[in-house]
């Protein structure tokens, strides 16, 4: 047995805690920016942890222009995943299998608390290509969708919830979005591109202390080995505000972070509705009117998430290990049986079917990419389950912000980094993810952000 009491602790120049989609994100970019990474998690393995059980929704509707920003800027680097990664110049037999974007159109139901005015105005301003369709275009286009207006959200055990709609609604459409068909090889897929580059990974392996010595973090490791580095990087997703409090961070934060309980399910959509979407694939839907979210899946599948209707209970945790993974039947049934109203061909089977996940949710599921007040601290955390469609580009807004605190002595709080997208030339204000703004009023405060 090794005495780990005299053994020399590892080191490196950034230590990133989490490698879901989020961390592995951040490492593949701080390895690209030429430090030297070392990825610590305590699962298995990439994206074992929350990001195996997303949606992978791949949209662009949000609440706030930077928000919208980032999305779509996110967008060209899932359409071009392997050039994005770095691995496009590889052989074939030396690349691991990658994930792969499928392009289907998303239908966001228009709902009176959000008016689809403010969703086009946004859009507009970004340069998403998108159309509102009135409920007549809307039938007309997608024969498949009810158009009847439910709201406000209801349990489906309150006859109210199935009462005929007096009101019809229209939609956005926004043509380019869709869906990663596997969330957890992506990101394995930007792990395997960081180690690419130099980094390294630790699995299997967990942090059980934290502490600022000097100019360096030392980090202790539930084996008794330590990590030592200047810079470390919070993505642990549900578990980030703990290691937030590990480490004596986080005072000074203005947005919190909750752990939340979700469940997303697997029905089988109708062979028919594909005519209609992008691509010859049927299309999304998200429909906070019910309160559901829906997207086509390989081999004929229909994912099935929910949007949070105050009128279903929350499932916040105090431990996400303590989380029950098994599907339950009451919350399989609400979610399916809203699907089914807005789908009036869906058939619900009795079994249910899916995966149970933890979000990690800011006070306005909003995220909070930002460095804090310990120096060479930083967190990505916060993403409140809709942040995997930004996970690349969050990895460039952490590199970016480590930059320019770190190299060049930026105060990141009095004059916030302006990250410049690659592909589409947007300015996108990273104080807009700060720990310290004010939180985000126009948010819809479900997973749709």
């Amino acid at each position: 047995m090794t005495d780990t009491s005299t053994t020399s602790p590892l080191t490196a120049d950034a230590v990133v805690v989490g490698s879901g989609v989020i961390g592995s994100a951040v490492a593949l970019e701080l390895a690209r920016a030429g430090r030297d990474v070392l990825i610590i998690d305590k699962a298995a393995g990439p994206g074992f942890g929350s990001s195996s059980a997303s949606s992978a929704v791949i949209r662009f509707l949000y609440s706030t222009y930077d928000t919208v920003a980032t999305s779509w800027e996110a967008k060209f680097m899932w359409e071009a995943w392997a050039e994005h990664l770095g691995l496009a110049d590889l052989p074939e037999a030396e690349r691991p299998a990658l994930s792969a974007f499928h392009r289907t159109g998303m239908l966001h139901l228009d709902i009176a608390a959000v008016p689809h005015e403010q969703g086009a105005d946004l859009l507009r301003a970004v340069g998403v290509p998108h159309e509102h369709l009135d409920a007549a275009a809307l039938t007309a286009r997608f024969g498949h969708v009810d158009t009847g207006r439910y709201w406000p959200n209801k349990p489906i055990s309150d006859d109210a919830f199935w009462e005929d709609a007096t009101e019809t609604l229209g939609a956005l459409w926004t043509p380019d979005a869709g869906y990663m068909d596997d969330p957890r090889l992506a990101a394995d897929n930007m792990a395997w591109a960081a180690r690419h580059l130099g980094a390294r990974t630790m699995f299997r392996t967990q942090v059980v202390s934290a502490e600022r010595v000097g100019e360096t973090w030392r980090l202790g490791l539930a084996d008794g080995r330590t990590v030592e580095a200047p810079v470390v990087v919070n993505a642990a997703g549900p578990w980030s505000g703990a290691f937030n409090a590990m480490a004596g961070v986080g005072a000074e934060f203005t947005v919190g972070v909750r752990p939340l309980r979700q469940e997303v399910h697997q029905l089988s959509r109708p062979a028919e509705w594909d005519a209609s979407g992008a691509e010859g694939v049927a299309p999304g839907v998200f429909d906070i009117d019910l309160g559901t979210y829906m997207r086509p899946g390989p081999a004929g599948a229909w994912v099935v998430g929910g949007t949070e209707p105050e009128c279903d209970p929350f499932d916040w945790l105090d431990d996400p290990d303590a989380v029950d993974d098994h599907v339950t039947t009451a919350r399989y049934e609400a979610q399916s049986t809203r699907a089914a109203r807005r789908l009036p061909d869906l058939r619900i089977p009795n079994r249910p079917s899916g995966v149970v996940g933890v979000y990690d949710v800011a006070d306005d599921w909003t995220p909070i990419y930002d460095r804090t007040d310990a120096p060479g601290f930083y967190v990505a955390m916060g993403t409140s389950g809709n942040q995997f469609k930004n996970a690349p580009i969050a990895g460039c807004f952490l590199a970016a912000i480590i930059a320019a605190v770190e190299d060049e002595g930026v105060d990141h709080d009095a004059t916030p980094v302006t990250y410049v997208g690659a592909h589409t030339g947007l300015k996108i204000d990273l104080g807009s993810f700060s720990r310290k703004r004010e939180v985000n009023a126009a948010s819809t405060r479900t997973v749709l952000g």
